[in-house]
Order: structure tokens, then sequence, then C-alpha cells
């Protein structure tokens, strides 16, 4: 094989390798499940938590969603919206540690919530929200281990933590960052999240506007690549004719 061909394989196979990891990364970035917002104040009330669940089988839908609520810092005052043509089943727990409020000792707390009856096809997502009276002011996130049941019988277990400073797993549960924040925060927060059901509809379209903006931002990068490849070939081709010359 003579030089010029050598050189341009090898710096097509290059751009070709490169910009196929930038657009698997942002294939992986929009198949996971998610919590909107990311973040609460610690102790927060009256607001309202998205679990956005996207479909990303090619020839299967997702017909069954369990969201598990953590019960060592429960949620207080779980509520289910109702969702077009999906069926929400609500399970609660008795509570290892009864939690003390203004209104009285709670024994019992939402430990898992269920749809079905909906489908969520290929390149579709679908938003579950669920309001709550009272975040826990004893924690610095809360991990809402999540199934993704499809058509097809295939179950994704999304229910990995990351170790602090660790590389996220392979399949993540939805983690709610708990922050240090004031009582008027928190009222801010619920007020913003709960007025008219608005709240929830902008949160869903901020994220899917920044998932959208992150996906733009890794094509272009990947086309990026793809060129410098093509220019690196371009000089390789140019040099080894002047060398031979």
């Amino acid at each position: 094989m003579s030089p010029i061909r050598t050189n341009l394989r090898r710096a097509g196979l290059v751009a070709g390798l490169t910009s196929a990891a930038v657009l698997a990364a942002a294939g992986a970035a929009f198949a996971h499940v998610t919590v909107h917002p990311e973040s609460y104040a610690k102790g927060a009330t009256d607001g309202v938590l998205t679990f956005r669940v996207p479909n990303e089988e090619d020839t299967a839908s997702t017909t069954k969603v369990q969201v598990f609520l953590p019960t060592d810092h429960p949620v207080l005052g779980v509520l289910v919206t109702p969702q077009d043509g999906w069926t929400a089943q609500v399970t609660t727990t008795k509570l290892k540690t009864p939690v003390k409020t203004d209104d009285g000792s709670i024994t019992e707390a939402v430990s898992e919530i269920t749809w079905t009856g909906g489908r969520i096809r290929h390149g579709e997502y679908q938003d579950f929200n669920v309001a709550f009276g009272q975040l826990p002011d004893d924690a610095d996130q809360l991990a809402f281990k999540t199934l993704q049941t499809y058509s097809d019988g295939n179950v994704v277990r999304w229910i990995e933590e990351a170790e602090q400073g660790g590389e996220e797993p392979e399949n993540p549960a939805p983690v709610l960052a708990l922050t240090a924040g004031t009582a008027a925060d928190s009222g801010a927060a619920a007020s913003s999240s709960t007025d008219s059901g608005s709240a929830s509809d902008s949160t869903a379209e901020s994220s899917a506007a920044s998932s959208d903006s992150t996906a733009r931002g890794l094509g272009i990068a990947g086309l990026v690549v793809g060129v410098l490849g093509l220019l690196a070939a371009g000089f390789a081709l140019a040099r080894t004719r002047a060398a031979r010359s």
C-alpha cells in the first residue's frame, strides 16, 4: 500500500472513531431516567418532582415504570398527578423511625409509585409528575431507584449510585441533590413549581432545551473532529507529494 493511501486511511480512521465516540456519548446522555429539577433545598415544602423517562429501544415500547422512594429519608405528603393513558399505583410503607412534624408524627410514607397502561415509543419520552409536602432535611441527596419495563419483557434497572468523586455508573438511579437553603428559598421553589401546574412544565421544557443544546453541541463537536481529520489527511497527502518531488 502506498504512503499516501496509508496516511489517508489512518487519518480517516482517527476521525471516524472520534466522531463515533462523541455521538455515542450524546446518545448515552439521553438514555437515562432523570429527575427534575436536579436539586431542592433541604426540608423544602410543597414542590413537584418530574421523572423523565426516555425510550431507548428501537423495537419495543416502555409499558411500565416503577419509581422507588427512599424510606430511610422519606418524602412526605406524596401526591401523583393524573397522566393521560397511564394508571398510577401508590404503595406506602410503615417507617422504622417516625418523622416528627408540626402536625404530629408521620408513621407511614410512600415507598413506590408504579405507572402502567401507557406506551413510550421509540424516539419519545414521558414526564411523570409527583407532588410532595416536604423533603427530608437530614440528607444531602435522594436516590430514586427506577425499573423501566419494555413491551418485549426487557427490564432496565436504573438503580446504581455513583460513588463520591467517581464516574457515572452504566445504569444510574435518578438522584436529587438536597442543598442548604432557607425557608424562604424553599417557599420560593415550592411556589414556582406549583403555580397552576405550570412550573413543572417549564422545568421539563428547560430540561429538554438543555438536553437538546448538549446534543447539538456534541454533534457539532463530532463534525469539527471529522473536518480536522480530513484536513490532516490533506496535509499528509500534500506532504507526501512534496517529499516525492
